[in-house]
């Protein structure tokens, strides 16, 4: 017989480490662990130096969060533990994080935060404590899909943190409870009321958490004082159209705060660390069709190798915030590509492409990796190699 974690034994004799970070969510998984009997430890992690953070709206991780997921551990009668974990944070996120943007990429630390610090570290920590079982409060499903535990993507499309949680090995997956998956946000915040906990209508967590004020050039500058360095605003075509202070500045697909005007609007198009030149152009030279990938993680049945040479048909999403979009993955000797059909904009390296089997709640996570390079279109891709030369062709985006 099985819990209702899936787990053989009595609640009671299958011990349950939850992640608290001191939010509605997790607090809340801790209280369902406890009402269902199961022996329940918590753990929050002290990841970095909150100073100007304290009681900052949409931050995580930060002193009050430690504060108020301590008294709901004590509401709940649970024992609770803060880790600190500050330095290897810094090591494996924010030092990852600046150096990424340093490199013309835009990086989204809370994939790294859970391929690392969370689902590595932590879940080594939980195992240490006597854990069955490391349980969360990401909105994402898991079931079983033949013979192995898969991921899905969750009830309350809404809260979908799958894109997040690519990077998640099939070994962490076998290891990890998200019992919100099939929750939507109204209903955990009155089971938080159900609970009697204070936080049950704190704000969720929103900014980078170790980003004070949403200033990641801050951080950026801190870390790396000679990292904006000065250079060019070039067009497509060629024509050097003013100065920057720095490409940390920039994102790809960025039209406002350019800091040039020409009477045409402009995009930011290609981000060259190298030359430390940012290069502009019209919104059609940021349609990209075809993806290359770096470190991909598959969780889908099978094993990369067994992609047929003409790819197979999957939905990949490219941003956090956008649908996934049918497109196809293969193989191409020791490289992974996407391909998209219908286009997307402003696809910048160093963001992550997730692959879903379908569209929709029943979807389940296929992996993901890391966008390498991002192929424009025929005239914006001749233009950029025209610019970059052997830069751009180096990059590494095998022939047709």
């Amino acid at each position: 017989m099985l819990n209702s974690l899936g787990l053989p034994g009595r609640p009671e004799d299958t011990r349950v480490v939850v992640a608290m970070s001191g939010g509605v969510d997790s607090s809340v998984v801790a209280g369902l662990m406890k009402r269902e009997g199961y022996d329940v430890v918590g753990v929050t992690l002290q990841l970095y130096d909150h100073g100007e953070a304290i009681q900052r709206k949409g931050a995580c991780c930060a002193g009050q969060d430690i504060h108020d997921a301590r008294r709901v551990a004590e509401r709940l009668g649970i024992p609770h533990y803060v880790l600190d974990y500050e330095s290897r944070f810094k090591e494996q996120v924010i030092e990852r994080f600046a150096d990424s943007y340093i490199n013309g990429e835009t990086p989204i630390p809370c994939v790294t935060c859970n391929q690392t610090v969370k689902f590595k570290d932590l879940l080594e920590t939980a195992k240490d404590l006597g854990a069955d079982v490391l349980v969360t409060g990401h909105y994402v499903r898991t079931g079983m899909e033949g013979n192995q535990l898969a991921m899905f993507r969750p009830v309350d499309l809404d809260r979908d943190q799958s894109y997040f949680l690519f990077a998640t090995t099939q070994e962490q997956l076998d290891f990890l409870r998200f019992p919100l998956g099939g929750m939507t946000k109204p209903e955990v915040r009155e089971l938080a009321r159900e609970f009697g906990l204070e936080i049950a209508d704190k704000h969720d967590s929103q900014d980078i958490c170790f980003v004070p004020q949403g200033r990641y050039t801050d951080v950026i500058a801190k870390l790396r004082p000679h990292a904006a360095e000065p250079g060019d605003i070039v067009h497509v075509d060629g024509r050097v159209l003013g100065r920057h202070e720095g490409i940390i500045h920039y994102t790809i697909g960025q039209r406002r705060g350019i800091g040039v005007a020409t009477g045409d609007p402009l995009y930011v198009v290609h981000l060259d660390a190298d030359g430390r030149r940012v290069i502009v152009g019209p919104k059609e030279a940021l349609a990209t069709h075809n993806l290359l990938l770096r470190e991909v993680n598959w969780i889908g049945s099978g094993t990369l190798d067994d992609l047929p040479e003409e790819g197979i048909t999957v939905y990949a999403k490219v941003r956090s915030t956008r649908p996934p979009t049918e497109a196809v993955l293969r193989k191409s000797g020791d490289n992974i590509l996407v391909e998209l059909p219908s286009g997307e904009m402003g696809v910048a390296p160093g963001q992550a492409c997730v692959f879903f089997d379908k569209e929709g709640q029943e979807a389940r996570v296929l992996g993901g990796g890391w966008i390498q390079r991002a192929e424009k279109q025929e005239g914006a891709e001749a233009a950029l190699k025209a610019l970059l030369g052997k830069s751009w062709e180096a990059a590494g985006f095998p022939a047709s």
